[in-house]
Parts: structure tokens; C-alpha cells; sequence
């Protein structure tokens, strides 16, 4: 068997490509016609599933939006009145992290509930057939035509010339 990036041949069977390390392994139903199973679900569905475990729901985002919240006034009260003088900062991470929670689970819910636009009715307007060409006049090839000039004509013409120069061991520069 062939790997289909570096052209390296395999033995039969192989996972892996040899040479590159290309995963070979579907190489040979590929070749046979053979439908690949290949999952169904979108990307974000099978991450979301993967982390907790359940499908959204409102009843989740607006549980983690409220605790969230109530993390955030526990944190406003014990700054505020001074009894966790240098701690109450750090229950502002978990109600972040809930509000976000809920907020995300919350646009995931509406992003799944989108319907699909329904088909248009806009129906593009008739073209008028573009008008018919005026064919070129045909060109008299026995006539002789000057060549055009060179691209480096005029860049290299300079080449040939002397640059003036400048003498600098004369003595009207010595005493500026």
C-alpha cells in the first residue's frame, strides 16, 4: 500500500506511514469503495457533551447564572464589611466562572434552536444576450512591422558610460 502524502509504499495493514507518519489506515477502504463511518454530530455538541456529560438546557444556565450571581454578593458583602479582609477576592473566581457558565450554556441553547431561513422566492431578472462582437480587422501578415524594443534597452544603455568621479586627495577639500 501507497501513503497518499509521501508516496512511500507500506506493508499491508500498516497504521502509520513509515516515512511521513501519516495515518494510512483508511487507505485500503478508501480504495475498495467502502463508505467510512464517520460521526454525525457538530463539533461544539460533542465538546459540551464531552465536559459534563447532558445536552443544554435553560434550566442549567439559569442555575449556574444564579449562583454566579449569589457568589458575587457573598463576595460584595464580605469585602464591603471588612470580615474577610483579604480573601473575599477570591470567591469572585467561582462566581465568574458560573455567570460564564450560564451564559455560555445559554448561547449554546439558542445557537442548537435556530431555524434554518426559509427557502427565497427571489427570482433573478431575464439578461439581455450581450450585444454581437465587431470581429478585428484581419491583419496583412506580408507586411514587415519594427520589432519593439528590448526591456533592457533603456536600463543597460548607462552601462557604458563613466561615471564622473570625484578626487578626493585635491587640496581645496583639505582646507573646508
Amino acid at each position: 500500500m501507497f501513503c497518499p502524502k509521501c508516496a512511500t509504499q507500506n506493508i499491508d495493514g500498516a497504521s502509520f506511514c513509515r516515512v511521513c507518519g501519516a495515518n494510512i489506515s483508511l487507505v485500503p477502504q478508501a480504495l475498495s469503495g467502502q463508505p467510512i463511518a464517520v460521526g454525525g454530530d457538530s463539533r461544539a455538541a460533542r465538546r459540551s457533551r464531552k465536559r459534563d456529560g447532558r445536552e443544554p438546557t435553560i434550566e442549567h444556565a439559569l442555575k449556574n447564572v444564579f449562583v454566579g450571581i449569589a457568589f458575587l454578593l457573598a463576595a460584595i458583602a464580605l469585602g464591603w464589611t471588612g470580615e474577610g479582609r483579604f480573601w473575599w477576592y477570591w470567591l469572585l473566581i467561582p462566581a465568574f466562572s458560573s455567570l460564564g457558565k450560564g451564559i455560555g450554556e445559554y448561547v449554546k441553547l439558542r445557537e442548537a434552536k435556530k431555524q434554518p431561513l426559509p427557502p427565497s422566492t427571489y427570482t433573478a431578472p431575464a439578461l439581455a444576450p450581450p450585444p454581437a462582437r465587431v470581429s478585428l480587422p484581419v491583419r496583412n501578415t506580408g507586411e514587415l512591422v519594427a520589432q519593439p524594443p528590448s526591456v533592457t534597452e533603456g536600463t543597460t544603455r548607462h552601462l557604458g558610460a563613466e561615471a564622473p568621479t570625484r578626487h578626493l586627495d585635491s587640496q581645496s577639500d583639505y582646507q573646508k
